[in-house]
């Protein structure tokens, strides 16, 4: 029998700007409510990021992070996964401030600096909700997603502390090579949980021969001490995902990703898109895992362990 699929939703991201969709969540009872219901529609894992109730800037202020958290772990039993990449333009002590204070089962964590570009959407927009909106997407440009060794070190060393294991965001096959170096030195343990990320524009293209190249190189580098997930950029969402269900992978939806539900049409919510890979699966005969299988399969310390 095929093992269940751990089905991530990122809810919100740091990306996107709340003049792109009227369907992202930017209040902290807004980011709760498209949580919990991303959870009841099959997500085993919820990924989160934190923005300014005021004007939807990205943050990572625990005093933001925290509540959210507390109410997300009464509202689900989903594993809460906390961003340590914030956003592009803050420096590393700020992106993994929540973290650090929360503890949590899991977090993100970006395995290389990348060009990290959206400027070319701008220019699909003649007016902006708020000011800082149009020259922080322009601004990507010229902008370098920093994520050194050392800086990837000191996360891992932080957080470690606390028993977080991590999401290892790959945006591109050297960054494949760079988790394999802090595995040789014993930081980073089997069975560890690698997401493969396609279509961001400075990373790996969304072409399906690189999926299956990704796949084969982690394969080499890591045997069977890794598990997989996969989430591609806008329209290249729902194809990839299904793809990586097919090759016995997990798979990862949600606004910060994808504002849209199909060609042409903004998704309403995080759960719609939960709901339509939930039935993508199913015409595959697979299955979500649900947050206890997830647990198990990560080989995450629980629920209980974290601090909030």
């Amino acid at each position: 029998m095929a093992a269940p699929v751990i089905i991530s939703c990122a809810v919100t991201g740091a990306i996107h700007t709340p003049t792109m969709s009227d369907a992202l969540p930017i209040t902290p009872d807004e980011i709760v409510e498209q949580s919990a219901d991303a959870a009841a529609a099959g997500a085993a894992i919820i990924h989160l990021h934190a923005r300014d109730p005021m004007d939807g800037r990205p943050t990572g202020d625990p005093a933001l992070f925290l509540p959210i958290l507390a109410a997300l772990k009464e509202r689900t039993d989903a594993v809460l996964n906390v961003t340590t990449g914030g956003a592009p333009t803050m420096a590393v002590n700020e992106r993994m401030a929540a973290a650090s204070a929360a503890a949590p089962e899991l977090a993100s964590l970006n395995l290389g600096s990348i060009n990290f570009a959206i400027f070319p959407v701008a220019d699909r927009f003649i007016s902006w909700k708020h000011e800082w909106e149009e020259p922080y997407v322009r601004g990507t440009e010229d902008l370098v997603f920093r994520n050194t060794f050392r800086d990837i070190r000191y996360i891992i060393e932080r957080l470690s502390e606390g028993g977080t294991r991590f999401e290892h965001e790959c945006y591109d096959v050297g960054h494949l090579y760079n988790l394999a170096y802090f595995v040789d030195l014993g930081l980073i343990k089997p069975p560890f949980f690698i997401q493969m990320v396609f279509g961001i524009m400075g990373g790996i293209g969304a072409d399906p021969d690189n999926l299956i190249f990704m796949k084969r190189t982690a394969d080499r580098l890591f045997g069977d001490a890794y598990r997989w997930s996969v989430l591609a950029a806008g329209r290249h969402q729902m194809p990839f995902a299904l793809q990586a269900a097919m090759l016995g992978g997990n798979v990862r939806v949600g606004l910060e990703d994808s504002l849209f539900i199909e060609r042409g049409r903004l998704a309403l919510t995080n759960a719609e898109q939960v709901h339509k890979i939930v039935s993508m699966l199913a015409a595959l005969d697979l299955r979500p895992a649900t947050p206890a299988e997830a647990r198990t399969i990560l080989s995450l310390k629980g629920r209980d362990h974290v601090n909030f």
